[in-house]
C-alpha cells in the first residue's frame, strides 16, 4: 500500500514539473526570454521610454509644448545620454495632441522580440 501511494506522489509531482516547465517555456517565448540578454533589453527598453514620457509631461510643464529627444536633453529635462539601447533607437513622434515614443530594432524581424516598442502620452505601450 506504501509502494502505491509513493508511486501516484510522484506521478503528480512529475506531472506538475512538466506542466510548470511548459508554462514557463511558452511564457519566456512570448517574451523574448530565449535569450536573457534581450529580455534585459526590452525591459531596459520600456525603462527608457517611460522616462522619455516623463521628461516630455515635465517639458510640456515646464515650456509649454512638446519637444524632441535632443530638446528634452538640452533643457535638462532628460538626463538619458543615449538615443538607443542594444538594437533599439529611440524617436519622438509629436503631435498637435499628444506624441509617441518609439523604439525601433535594428535587428532581423523574430518572432519572440517586438521589432517595435511604442507608448504615448498617457502611458500606453504598443508593440509590433
Amino acid at each position: 500500500m506504501g509502494f502505491f501511494r509513493f508511486a501516484i506522489l510522484l506521478a503528480v509531482v512529475g506531472i506538475g514539473a512538466y506542466i510548470y516547465m511548459r508554462q514557463a517555456q511558452s511564457a519566456g517565448a512570448a517574451g523574448g526570454a530565449d535569450n536573457p540578454q534581450g529580455t534585459v533589453d526590452i525591459v531596459g527598453v520600456k525603462h527608457d521610454l517611460m522616462a522619455i514620457v516623463r521628461a516630455e509631461r515635465v517639458h510640456t510643464a515646464l515650456h509649454g509644448g512638446y519637444g524632441s529627444i535632443d530638446e528634452l536633453r538640452s533643457s535638462g529635462d532628460l538626463s538619458m545620454e543615449r538615443n538607443n539601447r542594444g538594437p533599439y533607437s529611440y524617436s519622438v513622434d509629436l503631435g498637435g495632441s499628444g506624441f509617441r515614443v518609439t523604439a525601433t530594432s535594428s535587428a532581423p524581424a523574430s518572432t519572440v522580440a517586438p521589432h517595435v516598442i511604442s507608448i504615448d502620452q498617457d502611458m500606453q505601450f504598443s508593440e509590433q
